[in-house]
């Protein structure tokens, strides 16, 4: 029998900190994958375990049952020959959450660049009669801006019928789930994208924000089974794969009729960075799109290093125009220097008062996990008088190292203008393994003011793109009630504008996929491209032909001609399209498009660029991508590592693995001086996909922390290797 604890994060960038000491309760609850008839399994649990509880059953998106007991009845569970996997709740410390803004009007009186969801909207339709399920961390349905269009949902942590977020005394308190519903459909002092769109919440995150991939994947599985006509999903993970459980899951609730919205990930601006379940092929994975706007960045000029900052919510403007020294926390004497701190489970807000206390003039907060994020001094009595706020990880240990190794650590301030573009953390594609183009397309992520339980927030990420698109098709739906979930997805991607730098060069589609949706051009569009985004796949060959087959439909009312730009030559790439075609009103024409690549005479890597097809003055842009023999995508990702289930003696560990390898292994080294440890793991005979293994508690040698250094051998006798940070707790 397998154990399986597949964890799954929010995309928005809140570090989450576990507590590595599991709490023991009366009764728990746990979701176990079967083989067979989940029915048939849960006569038997009923029969010979009558101590067990069978709270649901899922047969849909996957096969499994979730059950409430004790620890000890739980844990017989393993025992049985019917039971792929057990899948357990990680639990958190509990934490004081940041309190929010009682006020719209005084976010957007302090912040002129606050974006509201409302301003997407620029058609006469509200989502009327559709209903979205929002797979999150529960939602505060008692809020007054969320309780009207709120229908109910489910618990996936708790399995009960009471989806409301993680309060401060359950765990670490969560607000996302509130804040994504918010964008969608809020209807009260603030309005959502689709303010009469009936909400759902389905909670499969508990304290702090995560759980499960099966939770998630149950969550669908209810929200299927309930109706739903949207279910978005502003959750991930690091596994760039199509395979993944909760992308295969994605697939199958399309099947089913759903549309599925999906954040594409935080971890950009490097290629390859979309994560699981934004992978899937059947679903609308979404980047987050940025308004121009003009950010302070810390300058050293003898680098040339700059370091954006992103304020933190509260805060006074960071408004410094000499150079100041920057001086790390624990330094007795802080006055007139910028503190720099590191992110840990203490509020914001205690960091930067302490730090003010010490004389410090501002403040610098430094993420604890990749990406960058923006957090919350606001809704304490006595206000914070200095500037406060955040940088990424990996600016924070820049910052640090740069404070240590120079006498005089001073750094200036500039102040640069950004265009409008896509946001700099937005994960870019293409998939690894299938070479989909990923996001699909764009839609607003930054500066994003919605609901969350007691108040208001603004917020970034794609978490706060997705819930923008789902609130679109909720308006499409009602608009076009006879279109498929094919057609509204072909519809927002044709008519998306695609995004051009200040040069006036278009951006990659790996980055903007088609581009930003407009609601308006998409539900009058008298031209939808089903599959607009062309992947030609990866070249192994000499010589490769591909051909795809684009399905284009007039919704117009009169006969439509079409015809293709000749694409400009390149050596080793031939073209065959069609020169002209035309379409009766409201047919469908299947139009093949053939692409020949030579592979000896084009470079090795990731080539893309854009088809034209133009009908009436219209010109609609397609984006194509293939792959050259190879390319610098990870050969392997999302390495875990935990504890399993039920176990206080064993450890399983898991890798996806992108291509054909020969080994991988896992070493550690001192993290400060880099001196090799020792190896951890070995694996051979490993497969594309999801890998794992397990390894006793006696064999993991001496607890701490360590750079864990994954190795992977390819099949040429190369290799490849990445960097993640583990730590082996005493006592474990």
């Amino acid at each position: 029998m397998r154990y399986l604890v597949l964890t799954i994060a929010l995309v928005i960038s809140i570090m989450l900190i576990p507590n590595e000491s599991l709490a023991i309760d009366k009764e728990q609850s746990i979701i176990i994958e079967v083989e067979g008839d989940p029915l048939e399994h849960k006569q038997y649990l009923e029969t010979y375990h009558p101590y067990i509880h069978v709270i649901a059953t899922y047969n849909k998106l996957f096969n499994g049952l979730a059950l409430q007991g004790s620890p000890d009845d739980l844990e017989k569970m393993g025992t049985l020959d019917f039971v792929k996997a057990v899948h357990t709740v990680q639990t958190y410390q509990t934490t004081q959450a940041e309190k929010p803004f009682e006020s719209i009007e005084d976010i957007v009186k302090n912040s002129p660049e606050i974006v509201l969801p409302s301003t997407l909207n620029n058609t006469s339709y509200t989502g009327k009669g559709i209903t979205v399920g929002v797979v999150d961390t529960g939602i505060d349905y008692n809020h007054p801006d969320l309780k009207i269009n709120y229908t109910g949902g489910y618990d996936l942590v708790d399995l009960d019928e009471d989806p409301m977020e993680t309060l401060e005394t359950e765990g670490m308190p969560t607000n996302h789930g509130s804040h994504v519903a918010g964008i969608i459909a809020a209807n009260g002092n603030l309005k959502g994208v689709a303010p009469n769109a009936e909400i759902r919440s389905y909670r499969a995150l508990g304290p702090g924000g995560s759980g499960t991939s099966i939770q998630v994947i149950a969550a669908m599985e209810q929200a299927v089974k309930d109706g739903v006509d949207v279910i978005n999903l502003s959750l991930g993970n690091s596994v760039n794969g199509p395979d993944y459980p909760t992308s295969i899951a994605v697939n199958r609730a399309a099947d089913f009729g759903i549309a599925v919205v999906i954040a594409n990930g935080n971890s950009g601006p490097d290629n390859w960075t979309v994560g699981a379940p934004a992978t899937a092929t059947n679903a609308l994975a979404v980047g987050a799109f940025a308004n121009s706007q003009t950010i302070p960045m810390l300058y050293d000029t003898l680098s040339g290093k700059k370091i954006p900052l992103t304020s933190m919510i509260g805060s006074n403007p960071w408004d410094f125009s000499l150079d100041y020294e920057i001086a790390l926390k624990d330094e007795k004497e802080l006055k007139g220097k910028i503190a720099l701190i590191p992110r840990e489970d203490i509020p914001f807000y205690d960091l930067a008062k302490k730090a003010e206390e010490k004389g410090a003039i501002g403040v610098i907060i430094y993420n604890n996990e990749e990406g960058a994020f923006q957090g919350a001094i606001s809704g304490r009595e006595e206000q914070i008088q200095i500037p406060v706020v955040s940088v990424s990880k990996e600016d924070g240990k820049w910052l640090r190292d740069f404070a240590k190794k120079e006498k005089y650590p001073y750094i200036d301030t500039i102040y640069e203008h950004t265009d409008s573009g896509i946001a700099s953390f937005s994960s870019r594609g293409p998939v690894t393994v299938n070479w989909e183009i990923k996001p699909d397309v764009l839609a607003p992520g930054t500066n994003i003011l919605s609901t969350v339980p007691g108040g208001y927030m603004p917020l970034q990420g794609t978490s706060m793109a997705a819930p923008h698109v789902a609130g679109v098709i909720a308006l499409m739906k009602e608009a076009k009630p006879k279109w498929t979930n094919e057609q509204i997805f072909g519809a927002l991607k044709t008519t998306a504008l695609r995004i051009e730098d200040k040069t006036g060069k278009p951006v990659d589609p790996i980055e903007q996929g088609t581009g930003k949706i407009n609601p308006k051009r998409a539900i009058e569009t008298p031209t939808i491209i089903y599959n607009p985004s062309l992947s030609f796949g990866k070249v192994n060959d000499y010589r490769k032909s591909e051909t795809i087959t684009l399905t284009i439909e007039n919704t117009s009312k009169n006969e439509r001609e079409y015809y293709f730009h000749i694409p400009k030559k390149q050596q080793g790439l031939s073209w065959d399209l069609p020169m002209s075609f035309s379409v009766e009103a409201g047919e469908k024409v299947e139009i093949p498009v053939e692409l020949s690549i030579t592979s000896p005479q084009v470079e090795k890597g990731i080539h893309q660029g854009w088809l034209e097809l133009t009908s009436e003055g219209e010109t609609y842009h397609l984006p194509y991508l293939f792959i050259n023999e190879t390319a610098d995508y990870p050969k392997a990702t999302g390495f875990e590592f935990t504890l399993k289930p039920f176990s206080d003696d064993e450890f399983v560990y898991r890798l996806y693995v992108t291509e054909e390898t020969r080994n991988v292994s896992v070493e550690l080294y001192n993290p400060t001086t880099l001196i090799y440890d020792r190896t951890l793991i070995k694996m051979d005979d490993m497969q594309i996909g999801m890998n794992e293994g397990y390894l006793k508690k006696r064999d993991l040698g001496e607890p701490g922390r360590y750079l864990a250094v994954i190795t992977v051998q390819l099949e040429d006798g190369s290799f490849e290797s990445y960097e993640t940070e583990l730590i082996i707790g005493p006592g474990l």
